[in-house]
């Protein structure tokens, strides 16, 4: 199942979005990761499988303040 998840992370610098896409890019099954939002402080990641939670406690311990905005399945048109 292929997921979007979108977090909102508290980024002060440019080294610190880069780091939290560092970060994100890590995780397991992550096939697409970007920046979102008019003050670019939203990370979406896009993958099979990822888990949310997990991902949002690693991103805890190694950027700073994150929360889940949501979590979504993302539909395929044919």
């Amino acid at each position: 199942m292929t997921q979007k998840i979108v977090m909102k992370v508290q980024m002060n610098c440019q080294k610190c979005q880069t780091k939290a896409l560092t970060v994100a890019a890590e995780g397991n099954g992550v096939n697409f990761v970007g920046l979102e939002g008019a003050e670019k402080d939203k990370v979406v990641v896009i993958g099979d499988g990822v888990d949310a939670a997990r991902l949002a406690t690693t991103m805890r311990k190694k950027v700073g303040q994150t929360d889940i905005i949501s979590v979504a399945e993302v539909k395929k048109g044919n």
